[in-house]
């Protein structure tokens, strides 16, 4: 199963899903099963030569705090022939589902779902960075079991 976290600039709270997606799958012994990346609806964070900047220093700063290494992740920009090539598309927020619809032309696969019943409020303008880290950590964990129970059932 390939999921792919989805924010506006791939700097901040879809790097911390799947980052924090990692360690539940590995945790679980599920490595094998599934295959997760992160991925930006924007280019804002991808530079003139095509590199995408690292996670913003406060978000790494709140990563390392929790365990995790984000060294090496940079933004990356969501493409159109990833629909072919992912299970589900996660996003953080509304706007964030608009955006991939718009971009993959709708969503025949039904593969466009949002990470929690409210929105993951971006902490680049918030601020609350631990407030967003809970609500993901929370999200990730339903997603997951979900996940294993909809494997079971097909």
């Amino acid at each position: 199963m390939k999921i792919m976290f989805v924010c506006h600039g791939n700097i901040c709270r879809s790097p911390m899903a799947e980052l924090i997606f990692d360690r539940l799958i590995k945790k679980a012994q599920l490595e094998g099963e599934y295959f997760r990346a992160s991925s930006a609806t924007s280019d804002e964070e991808i530079g003139y030569d095509g590199v995408g900047n690292p996670i913003y220093p406060p978000v790494s700063e709140l990563l390392l705090k929790h365990g995790y290494d984000p060294s090496k992740k940079r933004a990356r920009r969501l493409r159109r022939e990833d629909y072919d090539d992912y299970n589900y598309f996660v996003g953080m927020d509304t706007s964030n589902l608009r955006a991939m619809s718009l971009l993959f032309s709708g969503d025949p696969d039904n593969k466009i779902i949002k990470l929690n019943d409210e929105d993951v409020e971006d902490p680049w303008y918030t601020g609350d960075f631990e407030g967003a880290y809970k609500q993901i950590s929370n999200g990730c964990l339903e997603l997951l079991k979900r996940l294993i129970i909809e494997e079971c059932v097909n």
